[in-house]
């Protein structure tokens, strides 16, 4: 069985739709349900990881690496769209208390703030929540930005939709289970993993950047994140393009390895959007045999 970061109604909730029918078990925080995964009380969880608005989920990137290894084994990804939902007879000129999660209000800000001036933001676990809490007869609270299932499950009236700053914007998210067998690759995938400074020192992340370039690894996300041991210690979360089993990306975790007092590997997995590498010359698992056979040669008296 699956979990997920609920409640339900998400847009959590709705990429795991996008995998399974089953029934899964909705967690308060992205913590609790990776540490299910970890217990084994679950098979894997789907959380959110990436928004092409505010850039990585904190809490998400954080617990990946804070206990026990676990895994990505895919990705989602979903097109975000809110709208401001209240209870039936509330007008717009009567919102005054909004409630939304921290993301949702970002993407939302300069909406709010020409249709509702009035109206103080508050922010809640997650869009769901906030129309869970909204949908309350006491509430205080007078209206919800969420998506449009949220809002139709918890019975509430849609003002306005598609209010959303960025239109086209996308959350991506994935699915963790257990740390164990790498799944095989398709050509068209991703490794996600974090490396941490040797010591801060000039060049400290170009050293890192380098395994990548000299061996054409292309990145597609790079975030730095503290280590919460000292002030200005930082890692560095990664996703780039390849699989584990591709020579060029193997060579570069070693290369990392060498040069990094520590590396976790968080998998590698098939991309959503099945879009496959540009291989630069030299780069291909074939180069890579071939170069290795050639050094392999290399002082061996020619057998005539």
């Amino acid at each position: 069985m699956l979990g997920y970061f609920g409640p339900a109604g998400t847009f959590t909730h709705q990429a795991l739709r996008t995998i399974t029918d089953e029934d899964a078990v909705a967690f308060s925080s992205v913590r609790e349900a990776l540490e299910a995964v970890r217990r084994g009380e679950i098979s894997g969880a789907v959380v959110p990881i990436e928004n092409s608005v505010e850039g990585g989920v904190s809490a998400t990137l954080d617990e990946l690496i804070a206990g026990e290894p676990l895994a990505i084994r895919g990705e989602i990804v979903v097109a975000v769209e809110f709208g401001l939902y209240v209870r039936e007879g509330t007008r717009l000129e009567d919102v005054r208390e909004v409630l939304t999660h921290g993301h949702a209000a970002a993407q939302c800000r300069y909406w709010l703030a020409e249709m509702v001036p009035r109206a103080t933001v508050t922010e809640a676990g997650s869009t769901a929540g906030a129309a869970a809490e909204v949908a309350r007869p006491e509430s205080h609270y007078d209206a919800a930005v969420c998506a449009r299932v949220a809002g139709e499950t918890y019975g509430l009236t849609e003002l306005a939709y598609a209010i959303e700053d960025n239109p086209g914007a996308v959350t991506r998210f994935v699915e963790v289970g257990r740390a164990g067998a790498v799944p095989e690759r398709t050509g068209a995938d991703k490794t996600t993993l974090v490396a941490y400074m040797r010591e801060d020192h000039s060049g400290a992340l170009l050293e890192i950047l380098e395994q990548f370039a000299v061996r054409g690894v292309n990145l597609t996300r790079i975030e730095s994140r503290p280590t919460k041991t000292t002030l200005g210690s930082y890692c560095f979360s990664i996703d780039v393009e390849g699989h584990l089993h591709d020579r060029r990306v193997a060579e570069a975790l070693a290369g990392l390895h060498r040069v990094c007092p520590r590396v976790h590997f968080l998998g590698s997995y098939p991309r959503a959007d099945q879009a496959r590498p540009k291989i630069g010359d030299g780069f291909t698992d074939d180069s890579y045999e071939a170069a290795a056979s050639w050094v392999d040669g290399l002082g061996v008296p020619d057998a005539g």
